[in-house]
């Protein structure tokens, strides 16, 4: 598990691809203080497993499933990318409960000024499955960094960046037209999934109802009255 909150941004030292199958090697400095083979490093937002490292860089394998469905796929030698340490037991938990296993790709429509800040405007590639998770003031994963929704609309939704956060990230370099990782909050997901799974294992008239929206009688039936 992770926070969000990146620990360095490091450099893409080589690419090795087989289809899609790849293996990174990844330069980094403060990830690889405390690392061993086996450590889960999250590389924008992407949870990877450490399979060799030196004093300045690390190796990761990326699998066909993670090379479809992330932006991994696109990283060149140079390629610069969010890192983060699995989260410690006994560390501060300062951003929100990140996964590290990437919903989609979203596409940056805009990247306007807003006094000190940087609003970065997103839209998912699957907008019909990632939309019901985002909501405003709710919490999202943007390449590995844990961010707040200020605006959702229909098709995209809005995040407003500090400078602190934008100078010391990959996404300080990303304009209009780039891909980013997405990672919507898991408690979303939880939920969503749990009240479709009650919904279709009851009867085939407490599922139609079940469709029409969150009433007093569903409620009711799902246990929540």
């Amino acid at each position: 598990m992770f926070t969000g909150l990146i620990e360095e941004v490091g450099k893409l030292k080589g690419v090795s691809r087989a289809g899609e199958a790849m293996v990174l090697t990844i330069e980094a400095s403060r990830v690889l203080g405390d690392v061993a083979i086996g450590d889960s490093i999250s590389v924008n937002g992407v949870c990877l497993t450490v399979t060799s490292f030196t004093r300045g860089s690390f190796q990761a394998d990326v699998m066909p499933q993670t090379f479809r469905h992330s932006n991994l796929k696109d990283l060149k030698p140079g390629s610069k990318v969010n890192l983060e340490r699995a989260m410690a037991a006994g560390g501060r938990f300062g951003g929100h409960i990140v996964q590290g296993h990437i919903d989609g790709v979203g596409v940056i429509v805009s990247r306007t000024v807003d006094a000190n800040a940087v609003v970065f405007a997103i839209r998912s590639e699957d907008e019909e499955a990632f939309a019901k998770y985002v909501i405003p003031k709710g919490s999202i994963t943007i390449d590995g960094i844990s961010l707040t929704v200020i605006r959702a609309e229909s098709g995209s939704f809005a995040v407003s960046i500090i400078p602190h956060t934008l100078a010391q990230t990959a996404l300080n370099d990303k304009q209009p037209g780039d891909t980013v990782n997405l990672e919507a909050d898991i408690l979303g997901k939880y939920v969503d999934h749990l009240l479709n799974y009650r919904s279709s294992a009851s009867s085939t008239e407490s599922a139609k109802r079940s469709r029409t929206g969150v009433t007093a009688s569903f409620l009711a039936d799902n246990g929540f009255m």
